[in-house]
This record gives C-alpha cells, structure tokens and sequence, in this order.
C-alpha cells in the first residue's frame, strides 16, 4: 500500500500588516479607553469632554419635534438643510461680522471630526507638510496621516502654551501646505491672541498657505476674545473654519459641525465628504439651526457656568496637591503631576481609577514627543458642580 504523499505546507499569510501603515502606531483613541476604563471602574470620568447633561430643552425638544413632523428622517441634502446652512452664515455674520453665501460657503459634517477628515483628505497630498499646534486633539494626527502628509508640530510649552511665532516662521518649508491651527485650544486651554493671528495670518499670505483653523470652544472663552483668523486681511479665500454645535449646545452626541470657508475651498472638501458619511443628523440639524438663534443671553449665562465650574475644578486640583496651568477657554485644564513625584503621566491615569475612581487623561498621547508632556494630565470640567466636588474630594486621597 503506498504511503499517502506528505501534505503540502499552507501558504503562509499574507505577511503585510492589515493595518494601512499611515495608520501604525495610532490605535484605539485614548477617549474610548479611558472611557472603557471609567465604566469599567465605576470611576468619575472627567476625562472624555462630554457633559453629564443635556443643553437647553427647547432645543431637543425641536429635535423631537423634526423626528415626528418627518424632518430629516430621510437623506436630507449633501451640503446640509437649508435651514440650518442659513443659520451657520447668519451666526458668523452675528458674532464675527463675517458674511457667508449658505449655499456655496457653507457645508454641515458629521461633527468636526469629519470636518476635519474631509479638510485634510481634500486638501492635501502626499509629502506635504502641515504645522499643527503640538499637544493636538488626536484626529489631526490620523486625518494627516490618511493624506500621507506628515504633520511637522509647533510645540506649546508649559505653563503659558503660547505658541512662539519664530519657530513657527523656521519651520514653514517649501513643502509646507497648510497650517492647522486650533483656538480656543484643546487640551491646553489657550486662546490666541489678535496679535498672533495676525502674525499666522502675515506668514500664511507670505508663503501662499491655506489655513485649517478648529473653533468648536469659540463660545467658552474666560479670558480674551476669540478671533476667527479667517476675518484677517487676506485670509479670507485661504481659510478653512471648522464648528460644532456639541461643544456650544451640549448635544455631542448629535454629531453636527460645519465648515465655512470661500466658495472653492467648500467645494473641495465636500468632495472628500460626500464620500465619507454623506449626510448625517437629518432631524438634528433642524434642531441645531434653532439654537444657533438663540439669544446672546444663552452664550453670556453658558460661558459664564463653564467658567465657574472652570473655578471649580482649577481650585480642587490644587487642594489636591497638582500644579495647574489655568486655561483661557474650552473646559478642560491642564495639570502637571510632578508634585506627586510622578512622571509617567499614562501610568499615573491608567492608575488612577483603582487609586481614588477618578479618570483622566494623559496628554502624552498628544504629542508627537513624548517627552514633551509626559507628566501633564488633562481633566475636563463640563459636569456637574457636585461631580467636580466630588471627584476633587477623591483626588486629594493622593496626598494620603
């Protein structure tokens, strides 16, 4: 009997990583394992910024209201309802005096996120540069990446985060494309000055780049003035705007931002959009376009309880024994842990919950360099005035 022939070896597989290598190295969001890790605990999460309540009642209550008069339950249109795109011009028009056609100057998005996806995969190519503010909220580093451009940081330091505008102007290449540029800034909290984006502004006109500026905390700002780079002598058909209504309303979860920026320049991201999500939030835009109408004395009393509780907080981490970096605007504050005799501001968070059921989160991750904040810690204040108390309560255990 012949002896069956031995069984040929599988092939082996495939040997290129799945993940596109722009993509290497970033991972799971730092929110959702912190997130994860809250829920896990049973700890108070201050450190994903979303708030424990709900913004105005009459604002969901016109979501409520779209949903059952059948108002974008089915696609609405690509660039956004009407409504809603006439209520973005108008408030820029309030606020900024700045003057928009809603219907070629305006795009409504998934959140900023897309936003900011949908700038980044339209604008740039591969091997451009783009100069972003280093610590930057985490999606800059993936939408560049899925452009195959490479983001070169301008990195703000401790304890002030002023961007120091020398080193911006050395580090603009012939390969420099864009500049992304985020005020009210997330997680240091500093705000920009009329001065600096002037500065921004001369060097972006000088070396014909375009401008990617996120102002989705434009309304919490506690101390100086927000000033949309995009009102600046020529930077008006060079500057894209990104906003959000989660941040102003305190509906995150709706997911509705915006673009505005010069006719042509919406016309390029929307391209890129239309083949990310499309459209989204049919009913909650109406809803959103309601409450960007809404009285100056809705953003005066929102501002002024984000900065109480900004007080708040600020005042219980430094009872707790942490050196804080005040912030001028969004609601998260910065922290160095270097008091504790800690450096390693990830393992500090990852203990943190077992430690005294607090979460936040290690800005680290924000930094191309690590090192360049690896004992900073951010904490966000949007919760409730006894959730801030009470976290602070647990966070002095620290001293213990």
């Amino acid at each position: 009997m012949n002896a069956r022939p031995p069984l040929k070896p599988s092939p082996p597989p495939n040997a290129r990583p799945l993940l596109n290598r722009r993509l290497d190295g970033l991972g799971t969001t730092i929110f959702a394992e912190m997130s994860a890790l809250a829920t896990a605990t049973g700890a108070i999460n201050l450190g994903q910024g979303f708030p424990d309540t709900d913004g105005p009642e009459e604002i969901r209550e016109a979501a409520v209201r779209a949903l059952r008069e059948g108002k974008g339950n089915q696609y609405p249109p690509g660039p956004g309802i009407p409504e809603l795109r006439a209520a973005i011009s108008d408030h820029q028009r309030r606020f900024y005096s700045l003057s928009l056609d809603p219907d070629t100057e305006v795009l409504v998005t998934a959140g900023a996120t897309e936003a900011i996806a949908a700038a980044m995969l339209a604008l740039l190519e591969p091997d451009d540069e783009v100069i972003a503010f280093e610590p930057f909220y985490d999606s800059y580093a993936a939408c560049i990446a899925m452009a195959g451009a490479k983001r070169v940081p301008l990195t703000l330091r401790a304890p002030s985060f002023r961007p120091d505008l020398d080193e911006l102007r050395a580090r603009i290449t012939p390969r420099t494309r864009l500049l992304l540029l985020n005020t009210p800034h997330n997680p240091t909290g500093m705000v920009l000055t009329a001065g600096e984006q002037s500065a921004i502004a001369a060097l972006a006109v000088e070396h014909d780049l375009l401008v990617v500026t996120d102002e989705v905390y434009e309304h919490l700002v506690y101390e100086g003035t927000h000033h949309p780079i995009a009102a600046l002598p020529g930077m008006r058909d060079r500057t894209v705007t990104i906003g959000s209504a989660g941040k102003t309303f305190s509906f995150t979860g709706w997911k509705v931002g915006w673009v505005t920026a010069d006719g042509p320049l919406v016309s390029a991201v929307r391209t890129a959009k239309q083949y990310l999500t499309y459209v989204s939030a049919g009913p909650f835009q109406y809803a959103v376009a309601e409450a960007l109408r809404l009285p100056d004395s809705y953003f005066e009393h929102f501002r002024t309880d984000l900065g109480r509780k900004r007080d708040l907080l600020g005042d219980g981490l430094r009872a707790a024994g942490f050196e804080v970096y005040q912030p001028q605007g969004t609601y998260f504050i910065t922290t160095d842990i270097t008091p504790f005799g800690e450096k390693d501001a990830y393992a500090f968070c990852r203990a943190l919950p077992e430690r005294c059921g607090v979460v936040a989160i290690p800005n680290s991750v924000f930094y191309d360099d690590p090192d360049a904040g690896r004992s900073q810690v951010r904490f966000t204040f949007c919760k409730r005035e006894d959730v801030l108390r009470e976290a602070t309560a647990r966070l002095r255990r620290l001293g213990d």
